[in-house]
């Protein structure tokens, strides 16, 4: 169904030329996703450039029942932003850093903030803003926040949502709710900002957010580590943690072909190892204390699981170009899986104790159901999420690959939900899970979450589709 004309003009009046598109060509990037697994219309795109704005635009659509996908950088990779008629809000003109707070360890953002920006501001600030994921350089703030986002760093700094403070709102009927507050205390009832957080744009429109920043390291150790199997992985991750504590700030898991992968197709990417091992992990220290020797703690916990034949070998970076150029083999992974033909992805999370047992039942399940497949699994296992990939047979065809992608999805969840772990760990739900949420979800979550949807959001206009399964 179309939107009026005249909720049109009204639309474009509020934000003016320069916040309007409905050029169908001009349209279309915003239609579809970064996957091209979804793509879907809608009449215009809007690009409010102020609170203001964006309240003016939902209270229209809200009196006209004019659907809203809202998106930042559209980096989602469930379909988490494509519109399904009506318009989409796009917030990357809110992009102004509204206030640093140095004393109290803060910083007041736009949601269309890219989150390399919020990073540089807090240095900037002499502070770090420990955010990281692939695709920081293009990825929004409000995106990051209203998916929960996760990245490299969760161990020690927490998910997006522990990151937050205090949020602003725009609610479905075009009211705001500022919630701008740094307060680190605030026990007086409901903590409203969790209802927004991770909930995908479907209950209100985050426009700014006031984020906890830390301070910056003035010392870092990284290693790329080489491991016999996946249990040596998570006895590293232990001896690691029970050395280091809260120095340990990132513990990644490959298995050698994904690294090989990365080396084959990424660009700049070199195996420092001689010879291929199967599994490797990615050890990174950090501390603000300048004088701490992160690089001997490092060795001593290395050196330790070597003489127990934990750790086959070790390489410790020695500079800066080092550490990136073994960050660089871990961040090119999904890339360069793409060159070798159809992937098939889970975004999956388990207890850290239960990381062996998937990856050994998950790994000899998907083999037996797909003679040849190539498991590519890596992650942030040091919290239990793991990127459990399935890149086709050498040689198959990808439309028939891809064709028994819901089936091979549905038993690699039904491990996961044995295990009592989640089918997405960061990656959001969007509309790509809403099965999954129908099957794992007990009746009592799934009728929890469409209460609030329906007292938050009674028409239905926000991001509808998305998150919530129908009734």
């Amino acid at each position: 169904m179309a939107v009026n004309d005249s909720v049109l003009r009204d639309l474009r009046a509020a934000v003016g030329d320069r916040g309007w598109i409905d050029d169908p060509a001009d349209m279309a990037p915003y239609r579809t996703e970064e996957r091209g697994m979804f793509t879907g219309t809608c009449d215009a795109v809007v690009r409010p450039a102020s609170t203001g704005e964006v309240a003016r635009v939902v209270a229209i659509c809200a009196a006209a029942g004019v659907p809203i996908a809202t998106q930042g950088g559209n980096t989602s990779l469930c379909g988490g932003t494509v519109p399904d008629g009506g318009i989409v809000l796009s917030t990357a003109r809110l992009n102004a850093v509204r206030a640093v707070d140095p004393v109290n360890k803060t910083i007041t953002v736009e949601a269309g903030v890219i989150l390399a920006d919020v990073q540089r501001a807090a240095e900037e600030a002499d502070a770090l803003f420990p955010l990281s994921l692939a695709a920081e350089g293009s990825c929004r703030i409000g995106g990051n926040l209203s998916t929960n986002a996760g990245g490299v760093n969760v161990l020690r700094y927490g998910n997006a949502r522990d990151l937050v403070l205090g949020l602003e709102v725009v609610l479905p009927d075009g009211r705001v709710w500022d919630g701008l507050r740094g307060l680190r205390k605030d026990n007086t009832g409901y903590d409203l900002k969790q209802l927004y957080l991770g909930s995908e744009g479907t209950l209100g429109i985050i426009t700014a957010a006031v984020l906890k920043l830390f301070p910056r390291p003035r010392v870092t150790a990284t290693a790329l580590v080489a491991l016999p199997d996946v249990d040596a992985v998570i006895d590293l991750f232990g001896r690691a943690q029970g050395t280091c504590g809260d120095l340990l700030t990132a513990f990644e898991m490959m298995q050698h072909r994904a690294l090989d992968f990365a080396v084959r197709h990424g660009p700049d990417c070199r195996d420092p190892f001689a010879a291929p091992h199967p599994y490797y992990a990615l050890v990174e220290l950090t501390s603000p204390r300048a004088e701490d020797d992160l690089a001997q703690v490092l060795e001593t916990v290395l050196g330790a699981a070597m003489e127990d034949g934990a750790v086959l070998d070790a390489v410790i970076a020695g500079s800066e170009g080092q550490r990136q150029d073994l960050w660089r083999i871990r961040e090119s992974i999904p890339e360069a899986q793409k060159s070798e033909g159809a992937s098939i992805k889970h975004d999956v999370s388990v207890p850290v104790s239960a990381v062996p047992a998937f990856m050994h039942r998950a790994i000899a399940l998907c083999e037996s159901e797909i003679p040849g497949v190539r498991p590519v699994a890596f992650g942030h296992v040091g919290d239990g999420n793991i990127h459990y990939n399935l890149s086709q047979p050498e040689g198959a065809d990808p439309a028939a690959f891809m064709a028994g992608r819901e089936a091979i999805n549905e038993k690699v969840h039904d491990l996961v939900a044995e295990l009592h772990g989640s089918f997405s760990a960061e990656h959001g739900v969007g509309q790509l899970k809403i099965p999954d949420m129908a099957r794992y979800k007990s009746a009592v979550e799934v009728e929890l979450m469409r209460r609030v949807k329906a007292a938050l959001d009674p028409a239905g206009i926000l991001n509808p589709g998305k998150v919530v399964p129908p009734a």
